[in-house]
């Protein structure tokens, strides 16, 4: 009897350690730490919830790479920018747009000196986990009592996130003779939805063994798309004519198509406080807002030349000609670089041009769950709430420190607060695509903000976070 009390006490123990609030030592610099909250005037928390509507914005609009990339230009032409087109636009403090593809894009502001004397680059990625349409999509199911939509994972998300949530669909549709067809269906109030459909309680016994990860199977992320027969046709006849008649197309037009379900729930706010924002696609879409945003807001010309870099695929491999592992940002640079040189350009100019950037790579990253704090490593974790995380890897992967110690002195010197993390060695991790512009020999240090929920349907961030790593990217692209 004795020895299972103590089990009990033991247990009970360990249940309160794993489970305790995260508590940084007081004896250390981070045990002093204040929340970012704590460190506000009244007219900079109106600031914060200022800008976190304006970011709400931004994210009800950009659902995918696509429709981000159609935003951030729109916003960028309503604040000055305009499209290159040719080398004589690239003068101190001209306000530029480079476009790869309508997917991925990089925003300049010319600055006083050279390219060749340096630069300031923000790269991010605006593409998020998702489930494409494949491209024979509608199929029947039941016997032909349901049409569903036949899909295929984007990214890496936890497949149960995904079933009896209401999903749009966006995206486009390319056809033969030549044009281009907007898609969104579910994104208003008036529009219907899709919905993956979870089992019943009453009668899911032979599925309860499944595990975490398996709850749904890939081929099983199929949600339904239509229920009512025609007169003389079948549930999937009556979809496919709905759907080619609403976008003048024909069912082989899905083939050249990129058509994407995401969750239809708008962003919201969270908590009693509204201190939390709520929404689909944080990742990363926070960092690619708050990297334009900040040279939206620029006045003055800069020093150096600022970019914004917001990329595609990043989540699965950063591929394609509208990832980082493309040409795309180097060819940006060597437009703007020859336009400075003149005849005088050759590429040596510019592999100087890079390889004197200073870059921070900006991917949000996980924060300690108060569900789960044993996931983390709470030394060395991100909180909430307590600003701009500086990312450290070790390995190889840490940026050089003497960048790390400029970077410290931008924060330092403009009052913004922030942290550090490191996952648990052989636990945790995470790529951003910074190690691609490294390669350039560009000096690149990886940054974020830490999420709750990340890569789920609804991710949550802390408005003084967002706010704080906007002022944060504005601060570095003015930085010496």
């Amino acid at each position: 009897m004795i020895k299972s009390t103590n089990r009990m006490l033991l247990y009970s123990l360990l249940v309160c350690f794993l489970t305790a609030p995260f508590a940084p030592a007081q004896d250390s610099v981070w045990g002093t730490k204040r929340s970012g909250w704590q460190l506000l005037t009244d007219t900079q928390r109106k600031e914060v919830f200022e800008f976190a509507e304006n970011y709400k914005a931004y994210l009800r609009v950009a659902k995918t790479a696509y429709t981000s990339t159609k935003e951030l230009i729109r916003l960028g032409k309503a604040n000055g920018f305009s499209e290159f087109t040719d080398p004589a636009q690239v003068k101190p403090g001209a306000r530029l747009i480079f476009n790869a593809h309508d997917r991925a894009l990089v925003f300049a502001v010319v600055g006083s000196e050279p390219l060749l004397n340096g630069s300031r680059l923000v790269g991010t990625h605006h593409d998020s986990p998702h489930i494409s349409l494949k491209g024979r999509p509608v199929i029947s199911a039941a016997g032909g009592n349901f049409a569903l939509f036949k899909t295929i994972i984007y990214g890496g998300i936890k497949k149960y996130h995904w079933g009896n949530i209401p999903l749009a669909l966006v995206g486009r549709i390319d056809t033969a003779d030549g044009r281009i067809i907007d898609v969104s269906i579910g994104t208003k109030p008036e529009d219907p939805v899709f919905v993956i459909p979870d089992n019943a309680p009453h009668s899911d016994t032979d599925l309860r063994s499944r595990t975490y990860q398996n709850v749904f199977a890939g081929e099983e992320l199929n949600p339904v798309v239509g229920s009512v027969p025609g007169d003389k046709s079948s549930v999937v006849a009556e979809v496919l004519r709905h759907l080619t008649t609403m976008y003048n197309i024909k069912e082989e037009d899905f083939v050249s198509s990129e058509l994407s379900l995401v969750p239809a729930t708008p962003p919201m706010d969270v908590g009693i406080d509204k201190g939390l924002v709520g929404a689909y696609g944080q990742d990363d879409r926070l960092s690619t807002y708050c990297a334009v945003r900040s040279l939206l807001d620029m006045k003055t010309t800069p020093r150096y030349t600022a970019l914004a870099y917001a990329s595609n695929f990043e989540e699965v491999g950063s591929v394609n000609n509208s990832g980082a592992s493309s040409e795309f940002l180097n060819s940006a640079y060597a437009y703007l670089t020859a336009a400075q040189r003149g005849t005088a350009y050759n590429d040596l100019d510019l592999r100087k041009a890079l390889s004197k950037a200073q870059v921070v790579s900006a991917d949000t990253n996980d924060g300690v769950n108060p569900i789960f704090p044993q996931s983390s490593e709470a030394t060395n974790a991100a909180r909430l709430g307590y600003g701009a995380t500086i990312k450290l890897y070790r390995q190889g992967f840490n940026a050089n420190s003497e960048l790390i110690a400029k970077i410290r002195n931008v924060l330092d010197k403009n009052a913004i607060p922030w942290q550090t993390q490191t996952p648990k060695v052989e636990v945790g991790g995470g790529g951003t695509i910074g190690g691609f512009m490294s390669q350039q020999e560009m000096d690149v240090i990886d940054m974020g903000v830490p999420l709750l929920s990340m890569h789920a349907t609804f991710e949550m961030s802390s408005k003084v976070d967002v706010w704080n790593f906007y002022r944060f990217m504005a601060a570095f692209y003015q930085s010496n």
